[in-house]
């Protein structure tokens, strides 16, 4: 029940970023331009589970976009250029609220299917 929860509240935040991203005028094509630049932190699963793990989580949780996000409002609001902020806010929340709608979820250290909101793949 909770993950479903999670999921409903992915796909919501999903669309908001996506009609905010359009809002702000960037176009709405480079969500999915640049939605698989974000899954390259997945390569340290090269190096082991747990240095994966680190790397995947540091990149799938929304702590830096959101602050990328605050900081693109502030300088725009102060007729500051920070269109780059902007985008990189929007395409990277956008990555990781699709991500968590699909299940895909923080990493736990004993491989890449154990994720906070269970294991990925068939049961």
């Amino acid at each position: 029940m909770i993950t479903t929860i999670q999921r409903v509240e992915n796909v919501a935040l999903t669309a908001m970023i996506f009609v905010a991203f359009v809002h702000f005028g960037f176009p709405w094509w480079t969500l999915f331009g640049m939605f698989l630049v974000y899954d390259l932190s997945a390569l340290a699963y090269l190096k082991d589970a747990r240095v994966g793990a680190v790397a995947y989580n540091l990149v799938h949780n929304y702590t830096a976009p959101a602050l990328l996000g605050l900081l693109y409002l502030f300088l725009s609001a102060a007729d500051q250029p920070a269109w780059a902020l902007g985008f990189i806010a929007g395409t990277w929340g956008f990555h990781v609220a699709v991500d968590r709608a699909l299940g895909y979820g923080l990493k736990l250290t004993s491989g890449f299917q154990d994720t906070h909101l269970g294991r990925i793949g068939r049961k």
